[in-house]
């Protein structure tokens, strides 16, 4: 029977995120509900009472890594009482349960009750024995939407407006373990913006699994809400963190060329730049679609960051279908690739497919196509050498310089003596003056 006198004040919580923007995002929102109820971080060092893994799932790597730091935080935190959530422990709700040490696995849908449930299991634990309690649903019941505007400890802010994918490709399981496609309302977002402006948040990222399907059911669009956004004070920048290329549409882009806080930065998941690999994929675009909105982008914006995720080795994808990729993305006027081997997962439509591409092979296409991204980005960074711009400064770790990112993601560094902790989240002028050691960050100086 719970015990009604059970409360969470004074105690100290430790909190490892895995997987995507989305989810630090909503990490750092559990942590805040945890805040509220009287529950602090815990320090370097420090032992906690309750540890919080939320776990991604998307490659058999991601599955293998979230039992790792599982493990590792039963481990650094004896006694405590963990609590997993995620895709991982939706996707595998009594295999997590069953490790040790684990107290409560929640799903898709009853994480947005987790103090509910936390507090209820908690209280009925006994000191040394784990509970194994698992609470999930089929993935047809994922109905709940669990809001989310966090800071974490960064400097911008994760703002989610959309949750679940309706797409089903044959190589994802994100369906499965996030549920149907559902958003809230452009006015519920739009307050939660302007509650981030007033705590200080300068720069936003919206986030979600696919965020160009918002309002589906509702009959809002992405487009209203950016507009709406779009006005709100104090929130002098915006980024949309992935947009499927079908989805991303003429009238968006053309916003955000004219946008005030809407920056020219896209990402856009490509995943092949073979038509037959697509379709064997159920994408739902091909190349000469994914062509044009790049084409339109540069026409646009033509200072835009352009990031296109990839994958490599798809059940299927032979020898010349990755040539087709590797000259379809050499061809395209974009900033950066992120590249992934395709991994296989139980129950996908991708598993059906009989060609299979060894993991050697794997790795050789994505040498290749990393390779061609460093070009691509080094190439893009060395057009704003000795070029003004402005920058958003962002608290840097002890010993490190401060850096930022300008309105296109380039990222900047400044030398000790001009980026001092007063600098955090403020906007500033900048000159740069080059690359920096490992050219992952151009170098600059303060304009008076």
């Amino acid at each position: 029977m719970t015990d009604n006198t059970f409360s969470l004040e004074g105690k100290k919580a430790a909190y490892y995120t895995l997987g995507c923007k989305l989810n630090f995002s909503e990490t750092a929102t559990f942590a805040r509900m945890l805040r509220e109820k009287g529950v602090s971080e815990v320090s370097e060092g420090e032992h906690a009472d309750l540890c919080l893994i939320n776990t991604c799932s998307v490659t058999d790597v991601a599955d293998h890594k979230c039992r790792q730091a599982i493990h590792r935080m039963v481990r650094r935190h004896p006694g405590a009482f963990v609590v997993v959530t995620g895709c991982y422990a939706q996707l595998s709700p009594e295999r997590v349960s069953a490790i040790d040490g684990v107290d409560l696995v929640l799903g898709s849908n009853e994480k947005a009750a987790l103090i509910d449930f936390l507090t209820e299991a908690w209280s009925e634990a006994r000191d040394g024995e784990d509970l194994h309690r698992y609470h999930t649903v089929p993935t047809r019941e994922i109905t709940s939407f669990a809001p989310s505007c966090s800071r974490g400890n960064r400097t911008r802010c994760f703002l989610k407006v959309q949750d679940g994918c309706d797409y089903y490709c044959t190589y994802c399981t994100i369906p499965f373990a996030r549920g149907h496609s559902r958003s809230p309302s452009v006015a519920s977002l739009v307050a939660q913006a302007q509650e981030a402006a007033s705590e200080g948040a300068r720069e936003i990222v919206i986030t979600g699994v696919n965020i160009g399907d918002f309002g589906r059911r509702s009959g809002e669009r992405l487009i209203d809400l950016a507009r709406a956004l779009d006005t709100v004070e104090g929130i002098a920048r915006y980024r949309i963190s992935s947009l499927e290329p079908n989805l991303i549409t003429d009238e968006l882009i053309a916003f955000c060329a004219g946008s005030r806080a809407f920056m020219p930065h896209f990402h856009i998941p490509l995943q092949s730049g073979s038509d037959e690999v697509l379709r064997l994929m159920h994408r739902r675009y091909d190349t000469a679609l994914f062509a044009h909105k790049i084409s339109l982008i540069r026409e646009l914006l033509p200072e835009a960051f352009i990031g296109v995720d990839v994958i490599v080795g798809m059940r299927g994808e032979s020898e010349e279908h990755f040539q087709q990729t590797y000259d379809f993305l050499q061809s395209l006027d974009i900033s950066q690739l992120h590249v992934f081997p395709y991994s296989e997962r139980p129950g996908t439509l991708a598993l059906r497919i009989p060609y299979v591409v060894d993991e050697q092979e794997k790795r050789r296409r994505s040498a290749l196509l990393l390779a061609l991204s460093d070009a691509k980005t080094e190439a893009f960074y060395q057009r704003w050498i000795g070029r003004e711009a402005e920058v958003l400064c962002e608290r840097a770790p002890e010993g490190r310089a401060l850096h930022g990112f300008t309105p296109n993601y380039i990222r900047v560094e400044l030398p000790p003596e001009e980026g001092g902790a007063a600098l955090d989240n403020q906007l500033v002028r900048v000159m740069t003056t080059g690359f920096n050691a490992d050219k992952s960050a151009l170098l600059a100086h303060l304009i008076p």
